[in-house]
C-alpha cells in the first residue's frame, strides 16, 4: 500500500515554508504593532461550542465539521473557524476581568470536509484577530484595518472591501419575513440547498454562488430599509472610521457571512486586481456569541484571513517575497584527521550565532564543496591536516572563488565581520 496525505491536506515543504515563515513573522509583526496579543487555543473542542456559535443549520455545522465520539462518549469536533473557540477561551479563563477592549490574535490551522479545490483544502491555515469587550464602530473598522495594511505592505495595492450591515436581534426578524416573503414566490428556482436556507435562515440565499440562485438574489429587498436606528447609527460610525483611515469600501446588501452569530457589521475584502473569485478575507461583528456560549453580554468583532488564499493570490501578482539567505558558513574536512575539531567548531560558530552546517558523512572535499553550494553557503571553512598542524583554517569565499588561510584563533570573529560587510 502507498501512503499518501489525507485528500485535501498537504504537506508544507522546505521548498515552501520558508514562505510560510516570512508571511506568519510579518504578521506577527503587524498584530503586536496593532496591540494584539497571541492566543493559541486547542484543535478540538467540543461540538455544543460551534454548533451553539457558529448555528446549527449553517453548512460548516450540517456539512463540513469533522465531527466524533471520543473515548468518553463525548461528540469532539476539528475546528472548522477560529473565532467561536476564542471566545470560549474568553469566557473560560475570565480574560476582560482585567480591563477591555481586550484584543487577540491567532494563527491556526482549521478544518472544513468540503471539495478540495485551488486554494482551498481541507485542511487550511488562518490569520485572525478579535477585539472584545467594545461595542464601539471604531472597533469594526480598526480590526478591519490589520489585515488591509498588511495587504498593502505585501503588495497587493489593489484591495477592494466590500461592507455592509446585517442588523441585530431587534431589526432582522422583519427583514428575514421580508426574504421570506420575496423567495416564497420563487422557491421552486431556488437549488436544493437555498430551499432548506429557505426555512432556517432566508438571510443566507443571498450569499448563495449558484447562477439563478444569485440572479433571484439580485433582485431581493435590501435590509436598509429595515435597519432600527442602533443598527443605522452603527454602520454610519463604521463608514465614518474607515473615511478617516482613507480606506475605501463598496456598500454590498450581499455580504452576509454564512455563520449565525454575526451581528450588524459583515465584511469581505478581495484582491481587486483579479475579481471578486480572489476573497482574501471576511469577518464582522457578532456581540450575541458570548451569550449563545453560555456566557455574559460581550461584544466583538474580527475577521479571519486564508494564508494559502493569501499566498496563492501574491503568487497569481506576481509578488515575490524576500527569501531568507542560506548558511553563513559550511565547515568542511579533508583526509582522516579533524572530524572532532570540525563538529566542535561548527558547535562554536552555531553558539555565536550564525548559521552553519557540516557534511556528517565526512565524503570526499568535492562532495562537501558541492553540498555547501546546494545549501546556499556563503563561506566554507576547511580543515585539513596540514591547517590543523598550523593552527590555522582555510576560508574560502564561496561566491566570488577566493580563499585565504586564518588562524583558528579569532577565526569566528573574523567570519562574522565578513558576513556583517557583505
Amino acid at each position: 500500500m502507498k501512503y499518501r496525505a489525507v485528500r485535501g491536506m498537504h504537506d508544507i515543504l522546505p521548498e515552501e515554508s520558508w514562505k510560510w515563515q516570512y508571511l506568519e513573522e510579518k504578521i506577527r509583526t503587524f498584530a503586536h504593532r496593532y496591540g494584539y496579543r497571541e492566543i493559541r487555543t486547542p484543535i478540538l473542542e467540543y461540538t455544543e461550542v460551534f454548533q451553539r456559535g457558529v448555528g446549527e443549520g449553517t453548512d460548516i455545522v450540517e456539512k463540513e465539521m469533522y465531527t466524533f465520539l471520543d473515548r468518553g462518549g463525548r461528540s469532539l469536533s476539528l475546528r472548522p473557524e477560529g473565532t467561536a473557540a476564542v471566545v470560549r477561551a474568553y469566557l473560560e479563563h475570565n480574560l476582560g476581568t482585567a480591563g477591555t477592549p481586550v484584543k487577540l490574535y491567532y494563527i491556526a490551522p482549521l478544518f472544513r470536509y468540503d471539495r478540495p479545490q485551488r486554494g482551498r483544502y481541507r485542511q487550511h491555515h488562518q490569520f485572525g484577530a478579535e477585539i472584545l469587550g467594545t461595542p464601539d464602530p471604531a472597533a469594526d473598522a480598526e480590526v478591519l484595518s490589520l489585515p488591509i495594511r498588511l495587504m498593502q505592505d505585501l503588495g497587493l495595492r489593489e484591495v477592494e472591501v466590500h461592507l455592509n450591515s446585517v442588523g441585530d436581534a431587534a431589526c432582522r426578524p422583519r427583514y428575514i419575513e421580508a426574504l421570506r416573503n420575496y423567495f416564497g414566490r420563487y422557491l421552486d428556482e431556488l437549488c436544493p440547498d437555498c430551499q432548506r436556507r429557505y426555512e432556517v435562515n432566508p438571510l443566507r440565499i443571498l450569499d448563495c454562488k449558484e447562477e439563478r440562485c444569485h440572479r433571484l438574489a439580485r433582485e431581493a429587498p435590501s435590509i436598509f430599509p429595515y435597519l432600527c436606528q442602533e443598527c443605522r447609527s452603527h454602520f454610519e460610525g463604521v463608514q465614518e472610521h474607515l473615511d478617516w483611515l482613507g480606506i475605501r469600501y463598496i456598500i454590498d446588501p450581499f455580504i452576509v457571512r454564512g455563520l449565525d452569530y454575526y451581528t450588524r457589521t459583515a465584511a469581505e475584502v478581495y484582491s481587486g486586481r483579479l475579481g471578486a473569485q480572489n476573497a482574501m478575507f471576511g469577518g464582522g461583528r457578532y456581540d450575541g456569541l458570548a451569550s449563545q456560549l453560555g456566557g455574559p453580554p460581550v461584544p466583538g468583532v474580527g475577521f479571519g484571513m486564508g494564508i494559502e488564499r493569501l499566498l496563492l493570490v501574491l503568487e497569481e501578482e506576481g509578488i515575490t517575497l524576500p527569501r531568507e539567505e542560506g548558511l553563513d558558513v559550511f565547515v568542511a574536512t579533508t583526509g582522516e584527521t579533524g572530524h572532532r575539531e570540525a563538529f566542535q567548531l561548527l558547535d562554536r560558530i552555531r553558539q555565536a550565532g550564525l548559521r552553519a552546517d557540516g557534511d556528517p558523512s565526512h565524503r570526499e572535499l568535492r562532495a562537501q564543496m558541492k553540498l555547501a553550494n546546494r545549501l546556499g553557503a556563503r563561506y566554507t571553512v576547511i580543515l585539513g591536516e596540514e591547517e590543523l598542524r598550523l593552527g590555522m583554517a582555510t576560508v574560502r569565499d564561496m561566491s566570488s572563488g577566493e580563499q585565504e588561510r586564518l588562524p583558528l584563533q579569532g577565526l569566528i570573529e573574523a567570519l562574522r565581520k565578513r558576513i556583517q560587510r557583505t
